[in-house]
C-alpha cells in the first residue's frame, strides 16, 4: 500500500536511507540524516510538494518525494523526485509504486515536469526511470567524490503534464 508520508515514518524513512549513505554513491550525502532532520525533510515536501511510503504489512519498505528543482522563479511547475527501496526489495514493483503514486500528487500539485538524477553505474535506477516513462536528458562528468572515486550523474526528465498555456501556479 503507498500512502501519504507523516512525521511519524521518519524512523523508518531515515533507517531505509542510510545504508544508501553510507555504503554506495548512489547519493553524495556522507553522513545519514537523523531522525528529526528526516522528519523536517518530510514536512518540508509534504507541504509544497509530495512524499509518500510503501508498506508491506504494516511496515514502511520504501519512499518517494518530491522537491524543488532549483529555486529560481522559472522553474517552480519543475520538481526534482527520488526513490530509495528497503535493500532486497529491488524489482519487485515498489519503485514503480512509489513512483506512479508520486507523480500523479504531483501533477495533482501543478507541476509540469519531473527530474531525477541518478548517479552511475546504478542499473536498477536507469532502468526503473525508463520504465516509468522518464528520458534521458544528459550526464555530468566525474561531478562527485565519494568513497574513493569520482562519480557521474545521469539526469532523467519527464512531463507530467503537456500544456502550452501559462500554467496556474502550483497548489
Amino acid at each position: 500500500m503507498v500512502r501519504d508520508a507523516t512525521a511519524s515514518d521518519a524512523e523508518a524513512c531515515a533507517a531505509i536511507y542510510a545504508p544508501y549513505v553510507t555504503d554506495t554513491a548512489v547519493t553524495f550525502e556522507t553522513e545519514p540524516p537523523t531522525v528529526a532532520r528526516m522528519a523536517e525533510r518530510i514536512a518540508a515536501a509534504t507541504a509544497t510538494h509530495a512524499w509518500v511510503v510503501l508498506e508491506d504489512g504494516r511496515r514502511v519498505v520504501g519512499y518517494a518525494y518530491g522537491g524543488p528543482f532549483k529555486d529560481r522563479a522559472a522553474y517552480r511547475w519543475a520538481c526534482e523526485v527520488s526513490v530509495y527501496i528497503e535493500r532486497g526489495r529491488r524489482r519487485t514493483g515498489a519503485g514503480r509504486a512509489l513512483y506512479g503514486a508520486l507523480l500523479d500528487r504531483l501533477a495533482a500539485r501543478g507541476f509540469r515536469t519531473a527530474a531525477a538524477g541518478m548517479t552511475l553505474p546504478n542499473d536498477a535506477s536507469v532502468g526503473l526511470h525508463r520504465a516509468m516513462g522518464f528520458e534521458p536528458v544528459g550526464t555530468y562528468r566525474r561531478i562527485g567524490w565519494k568513497h574513493g572515486a569520482w562519480h557521474d550523474v545521469a539526469w532523467v526528465q519527464r512531463t507530467l503534464v503537456a500544456a502550452d498555456d501559462p500554467p496556474e501556479e502550483p497548489q
